[in-house]
């Protein structure tokens, strides 16, 4: 393949960059439908009978996933070069993924069908195999779009992501989740393929709508994007070659003290954030007592603000700085999370007691209290932020460190993000375990946001520049 052909031009996305994209796209519903707010919720509160409890296993469970990708991301992120061609491998994975996803339909609440253990084992391999296929997916962005599009397509992927993960969120819940419960005129009245609300199978079905989503968004991929030529270079050697990859990146960025600083302080912060993704839902589900309609609208509105944070994280980067605007992101954060700990379904912010039973404030079929309404706009303005940091970050290293040693320096970024990925289960298995409360366990994220937050004061550089401002006024203009 010729430097040109990795190179189409700035004004269009090649057929093979939108592949890519769709891709992406393809893959995103799976962690908010099953991971955040549907299915998870559904597995720690019914099948295992006990929210806290649930709270307590799911956690246990992610160590596992932490520590394995800790253990094989790093080194199959430094492989990846040097394996040659990666769409076969990758479209393995998904081949093996798709029916696991697909298989947790048979969690049952009344335990005749997979097991609590059996289904968080099938989760746990499923999260696994899903970072692997983002490396691999990631490999292939310049491959697909150029080095001058890679942005767009990038920025594309994240789009369809957002879109579909609202769409199949928005479908599943006229589908499956409101029929029966109003009469509006657009509503079936019944779930659709005749699901029984009584068994959770609206529930259990969207690991099978995110496993087809999955499927499709593979096919184009497979079909259009550009793969790596071969190398000839044996497996042994290419994980010989990967070590000293990593430990060459690694002393490289060590020559960079700020960067250093940044990266060690990421992350603390980048696993809060996460765990406040990753456990939002569960502890939405636990501490209100939601039903499957309300979390589908949790996971609706939270998946639109999500969206939000990709227009406001640029913004802070230009008014701020990235580094003040890391910082303001990461505070506002931790004061969403403690917001959420004071809110129950008879208190609201620690203050405001609001007994039950309680008048409904709306005639809708969802979130007819104040505690119901001030949770979700909590939970929604601390989701921008959150994910407004991710923007945030990326250019905060672009600022601090040398361009032409970008490659590392992002290798230690991904390698950094991935490090301690375990901690965050560990702290909120504990806090749970010990305060046999979920809030306990919901407030451990805090205590990765703070050092997080404290460590970005020894960074030197991040600050507001003068043509950030001069792209701002041509923006106005």
């Amino acid at each position: 393949m010729t430097e040109a052909s990795l190179d189409p031009g700035p004004h269009r996305l090649s057929r093979g960059a939108i592949a890519w994209s769709i891709f992406e796209g393809g893959r995103n519903p799976y962690i908010v439908l099953v991971v955040i707010y549907i299915f998870m919720p559904y597995v720690a509160s019914i099948m295992v009978g006990d929210p806290v409890r649930g709270q307590q296993m799911i956690a246990s469970w992610n160590q596992y996933f932490g520590w394995v990708v800790l253990l094989t991301g790093p080194l199959l992120g430094a492989s990846v070069d040097k394996l040659g061609p990666r769409k076969g491998l990758l479209g393995l994975i998904i081949a093996v993924m798709v029916p696991m996803i697909v298989a947790l339909w048979w969690a049952r609440a009344d335990g005749s069908g997979l097991s609590v253990s059996m289904t968080m084992f099938l989760g746990l391999a499923v999260l696994v195999l899903f970072s692997y296929t983002e490396v691999l997916h990631n490999s292939l962005l310049v491959r697909a779009a150029g080095l001058r599009n890679a942005h767009r397509a990038s920025g594309l992927g994240l789009l369809l992501g957002n879109i579909l993960s609202v769409v199949a969120l928005a479908a599943c819940a006229w589908a499956f989740a409101l029929p029966g419960k109003v009469d509006w005129a657009w509503v079936l009245a019944r779930p659709l393929f005749g699901l029984d609300a009584a068994a959770h199978e609206p529930e259990r079905i969207v690991p099978v709508v995110a496993a087809i989503l999955l499927a499709l968004g593979t096919v184009p991929l497979m079909l259009f994007t550009p793969d790596a030529p071969r190398t000839g270079i044996k497996l042994r050697r290419v994980l010989s070659e990967a070590v000293g990859e990593i430990g060459g990146m690694i002393r490289t960025v060590r020559q960079h003290k700020d960067a250093v600083i940044f990266l060690a302080a990421r992350m603390f912060f980048v696993d809060g954030m996460g765990a406040f993704l990753i456990y939002s839902g569960i502890y939405a589900m636990g501490v209100m007592r939601w039903d499957v309609l309300e979390m589908f609208g949790y996971g609706l509105l939270l998946s639109l603000s999500g969206a939000l944070g990709g227009v406001i994280g640029p913004w802070f980067d230009t008014v701020l700085g990235p580094r003040r605007a890391l910082q303001a992101e990461i505070f506002i954060v931790a004061i969403g999370v403690l917001a959420l700990l004071g809110m129950s379904q008879d208190m609201i912010a620690y203050v405001w007691p609001y007994p039950l039973p309680h008048a409904a404030i709306w005639s809708g079929p969802v979130f007819s209290s104040w505690p119901d309404m001030v949770f979700i706009m909590i939970g929604c303005v601390t989701n921008i932020f959150v994910c407004a940091h991710f923007a945030s970050s990326r250019t905060m290293l672009t600022r601090i460190t040398p361009p032409e040693q970008a490659g590392a320096f992002f290798g230690v970024y991904a390698l950094a993000g991935v490090a301690t990925s375990w901690l965050a289960p560990v702290l909120v298995h504990a806090g749970t375990q010990i305060t046999q409360n979920q809030k306990g366990g919901f407030a451990a994220i805090i205590l990765l946001l703070v050092p997080g937050f404290i460590g970005l004061f020894f960074v030197r550089g991040g600050q507001r520049r003068a043509d950030d401002d001069r792209a701002g006024a041509q923006e106005v203009l």
